[in-house]
């Protein structure tokens, strides 16, 4: 009797299960945020293409330095990514995810503050953003590419008519 086993069976090319080689895991934590011209109803926001070159928006983010606290990481990587200098107005929340990168296990934490904008001039110039933009407020969910962002955009919206 012949056992055949196919694309899931215990051996792939040869080698047994036990011998996949195993990622390393890393932990890593990030802030941004939504920053808001409340006169103009509008918000920056940043377009990185995927792997498939599809352009998707989201909010500006990226590594809290040694030394920095979440929240002035966040009003850095606004600017650096945006070109708009901004405020903390109220934490937003953390966002919390895995991906894989460089043969590593990634648990990425963000956390993110709503910000007033409060001058500088939107530029892409960072090489990690491929576009920016000032989306409405009314659009801006629509926009996100990312469902948990969605989510705090929610969440924004809220603090924005309380601080109105």
């Amino acid at each position: 009797m012949s056992t055949s086993r196919g694309r899931s069976g215990g051996r792939r090319a040869g080698r047994p299960l036990d011998r996949r080689r195993r990622l390393r895991t890393v932990d890593e934590t990030s802030a941004g945020g939504l920053v808001v011209d409340h006169a103009a109803g509008t918000a920056a926001v940043i377009g990185r293409l995927d792997r498939r070159g599809r352009l998707l928006w989201s909010l500006p983010k990226g590594h809290i330095e040694e030394g920095e606290t979440a929240e002035q990481a966040a009003v850095r990587e606004v600017e650096e990514e945006t070109g708009i200098i901004g405020r903390v107005v109220a934490p937003l929340g953390t966002i919390d995810f895995w991906f894989v990168a460089e043969d590593r296990r990634v648990h990425k934490t963000v956390h993110h503050f709503l910000l007033r904008a409060l001058g500088g001039e939107l530029s892409d110039e960072d090489v990690e953003v491929s576009e920016v933009a000032w989306v409405p407020l009314a659009e801006l969910e629509s926009r996100l590419a990312y469902a948990d962002e969605r989510r705090l955009i929610r969440r924004a919206t809220e603090l924005l008519e309380e601080t109105a």
